[in-house]
């Protein structure tokens, strides 16, 4: 027989994950909507193919195999009702815990609710017949491809996960009558750890700890990611949310940043990926990434993820430390690498105009040990992320929703909790406005140090890296809506003064670099004042992005400028290519 596998991607993603993850045998009902799978299936001899007309008694069927066998079992049906017929059998599996993976071939889901013929709703499914229920979209696109091998991986998982159990997917066709693909093109295999399982070996190479927001780091766990450290020569790089502490780390912020300068280093052979969302939006390149969390979910920030180990952090560095009997030896060594790079670029750092980035540099080194920073999102965050803050000094930012709202809130709660301990903020004008009404709670204290940096517009909507294509097009008219200039009495030197003030609260403001020098001391003195302080600084948004610009070039090498002109002469929409080109000297 000369039919090979179809063309449609993202079967051939399933098919190819099937193999990795050892689902071999396959119930396939009769139907023209599930050809291009099962067609491809047949051919292939690692699969066992068999037949059920009825799809009720193939789910049966599956269960009572998967019970004898120990394996997971897959079925295959094609379009309009033949899915519900799934339903008994399914839930037969849920409360038996057996690992069936129900596949239904669709037509592509935009067609639903359009009155055309056999097509019917899958995206959701009944809580009691699937663990997890993922669709398979037709893979139009590099995206496309990424999201398919994502979701087969999770889906693939989690027949076995947690006791195991039925999981659906639901795989969108376009009928292709191509078959000849002869050799089955290669899907990235995603591995599930537990502390159960035999750990794999960590390979030779550059290692490093990725490390995103993350609570309060243990002394135990610090001095674990310490001694891994030392061991497989690796380092730990952070941003100001990531809270760590200990010897082997590095701000990653600074060199992660540049646009024309990609340093070595921002290329690791393994990252090892800690805590939740990062907010430093950095350019990291490694080739293979594990990401260590008890939710055992595949986030893959960097679509170069191949293992999750659910677990806790702690105890995934401890069994690491236990596989090795001696430090790796290797030359040079990576964290001084990191430093090396870091110490380079921040004596490039010339004198900044009165901005966002020059008030982070004169303030970051003044706060006072062992208090507690919380950060905006977006413009407070990237222009304090690289600036040094002393090591006792924790930072916290809301990055989990990364909404404007909440920052002052977050700030005054968890003044609260420890009311001898001073909390500062810092903060743009818009967030500070809309969460305004919670600097009245009566139950604030005097350890509250407030920053509002007004430039008087949504800063974010004119950071020249995010909103070029903005400012280019629409030019003046981004502030109507875009950036919503002129609120909040436009840059009025009244209106907070007053608001602080009747709320009780010392009122400070400064327009320019002597004003700022002649009142920080004052802001960030260690002891306690009798009033809690907030501290307005007026800045223009012409002099921010000249200053974020200079953060952002400081150093130029080969690869980074020849992107940077890229960019300029065919878009960003080719850059891509170019990168690839570079990739492979």
């Amino acid at each position: 027989m000369n039919t090979h596998y179809t063309d449609e991607r993202n079967a051939q993603i399933l098919i190819a994950l099937m193999k990795e993850h050892g689902i071999r045998r396959v119930i396939a009902s009769p139907g023209t909507t599930n050809i291009c799978l099962v067609a491809s299936l047949q051919q292939d001899d690692y699969f066992q193919v068999f037949s059920s007309v009825d799809e009720r008694a193939a789910a049966y069927m599956a269960c009572g195999m998967t019970a004898e066998c120990g394996e997971p079992i897959a079925l295959s049906c094609t379009g309009a009702t033949a899915s519900r017929n799934y339903f008994p059998g399914l839930t037969e599996a849920y409360y038996r815990k057996l690992p069936i993976l129900a596949i239904t071939s669709s037509q592509p889901n935009n067609r639903i609710g359009h009155n055309i013929e056999q097509v019917t709703d899958r995206r959701s499914s009944l809580p009691d017949i699937a663990l997890l229920s993922v669709q398979l979209p037709i893979v139009k696109d590099k995206d496309d491809e990424w999201e398919c091998e994502i979701a087969a991986n999770k889906a693939l998982l989690e027949l076995r996960h947690r006791g195991g159990g039925p999981v659906h997917i639901n795989l969108e066709t376009r009928y292709s009558h191509d078959y000849s693909v002869s050799i089955l093109p290669p899907s990235r295999i995603i591995r599930r750890y537990t502390d159960e399982d035999a750990l794999p070996e960590l390979p030779n190479g550059r290692i490093a700890v990725f490390v995103g927001a993350h609570l309060r780091w243990s002394e135990k766990l610090t001095k674990s990611v310490e001694k891994f450290c030392e061991y497989y020569n690796a380092t730990v790089i952070y941003d100001h949310t990531s809270n760590y502490e200990g010897i082997y780390g590095v701000n990653m912020c600074l060199i992660g940043k540049q646009l024309q300068y990609h340093a070595s280093c921002t290329r690791p052979d393994i990252l090892i990926h800690i805590g939740d969302i990062s907010g430093a939006g950095i350019s990291l390149h490694p080739k293979q990434v594990w990401r260590v969390n008890p939710d055992g979910e595949l986030r893959d920030t960097f679509k170069k993820l191949t293992k999750v180990f659910e677990m806790n952090e702690e105890s995934f560095f401890e069994e690491y430390i236990k596989k090795i009997n001696k430090p790796r030896q290797m030359k040079p060594n990576y964290w001084e690498e990191w430093c090396n790079e870091d110490e380079q670029l921040r004596k490039k750092i010339p004198d900044l105009p009165f901005s966002s980035a020059w008030i982070a540099q004169q303030t970051a080194p003044k706060v006072p040990e062992c208090s507690v920073l919380h950060l905006g999102i977006l413009n407070s965050l990237r222009t304090w992320n690289y600036f040094l803050l002393p090591k006792s000094v924790r930072a916290y930012s809301n990055v989990g929703g990364f909404g404007i709202d909440g920052s002052i809130s977050s700030l005054l709660g968890a003044s609260m909790v420890s009311p001898d301990k001073l909390f500062f903020g810092v903060i743009g004008d818009l967030a500070f406005f809309y969460d305004l009404n919670s600097l009245g709670n009566r139950h604030l204290g005097k350890n509250i140090r407030l920053m509002l940096v007004n430039n008087g517009t949504g800063f974010e909507m004119k950071y020249y890296r995010s909103a070029a294509p903005i400012q280019s097009q629409f030019r003046e008219y981004a502030d109507d809506f875009f950036a919503a200039r002129g609120h909040f009495a436009q840059k009025s030197r009244e209106l907070v003064r007053h608001y602080a003030e009747d709320l009780g609260f010392q009122y400070m403001t400064a327009s320019n670099k002597e004003e700022f020098i002649s009142l920080l001391d004052t802001f960030v003195q260690p002891n306690l004042t009798e009033k809690p302080i907030i501290f307005e600084v007026f800045t223009e948004e012409d002099l921010e992005n000249s200053a974020q610009r200079i953060l952002d070039n400081l150093c130029t090498s080969v690869s980074g400028s020849t992107v940077n002109f890229a960019k300029k002469v065919i878009g960003s929409k080719n850059v891509q290519k170019i990168k690839k080109i570079i990739n492979r000297r």
